[in-house]
């Protein structure tokens, strides 16, 4: 299993780790600071670099047994296993996403629906609410306002599956249950304002999220209204 040193700190940019395996197009790390593809949320990208060589990441994934892989483009000459590296990710990009991210959870808190899905990426992001109301959007960017002018704490804890069976309302995914298994789960909570499993990469406070507003909002069916947010 590769630490995941992102869960404990958002904010951290790189990081010294030892090659396991090499191969390919995938390295894979005893621990990183790269967020991998889940949740909705994009792998990270960045540099893996080592006396004498750097490599670009071009993209992050889970591998077997709870490996995450370094994805790099194939020939290039890899670092071999035992090899100590400097793991640097694009931090900038990264930041947009955890912005982004954070700010659907705020636009989760303000419409009170089940969600069928979501994705993040730089320019825009969305969720899929399971609902038939008209929304009136002049009212929920003035409260997507109001909650990022608030600077609200935002924090990450971990329950117990117990705990998370025991307070079903916890989940708001209609589509795709929180992992199990591993006897933890992960919440994010917004301090008066969400409480949630999830993985993902956060900000500290909602102040950061920055301006923000909503772009398209999509019908796609009877029940679902697909809603995009953009950072201004």
């Amino acid at each position: 299993m590769t630490e995941t040193l992102f869960r404990e700190d958002s904010y951290l940019k790189e990081c010294e780790a030892t090659v396991i395996r090499a191969d390919g197009n995938a390295i894979v790390l005893d621990r990183t600071v790269f967020y991998p593809l889940g949740g909705g949320q994009p792998g990270d990208t960045g540099s893996v670099g080592w006396d004498g060589g750097e490599l670009s990441i071009l993209d992050t994934r889970y591998g077997a047994d709870g490996e995450i892989e370094h994805l790099v483009n194939e020939g290039g000459e890899l670092p071999a296993p035992g090899t100590v590296v400097l793991a640097r990710i694009d931090w900038d990009r990264r930041y947009r996403h955890m912005r982004m991210h954070t700010g659907l959870h705020l636009l989760g808190s303000v419409l009170q629906y089940g969600v069928t899905g979501g994705n993040i990426s730089e320019q825009k992001s969305r969720l899929d609410f399971d609902m038939e109301d008209t929304i009136d959007k002049d009212e929920v960017n003035a409260r997507l306002k109001t909650l990022v002018e608030e600077n609200h704490v935002v924090s990450c804890r971990w329950i117990t599956d117990a705990q998370l069976e025991a307070q079903p309302e916890l989940v708001r995914t209609m589509s795709v249950q929180p992992p199990k298994g591993a006897g933890k789960v992960r919440l994010l909570e917004i301090e008066g304002i969400d409480l949630q499993p999830c993985g993902g990469t956060h900000l500290r406070s909602t102040s950061e999220v920055g301006p923000i507003h909503l772009g398209k909002v999509e019908k796609k069916g009877k029940h679902n209204r697909r809603v995009y947010i953009e950072l201004d």
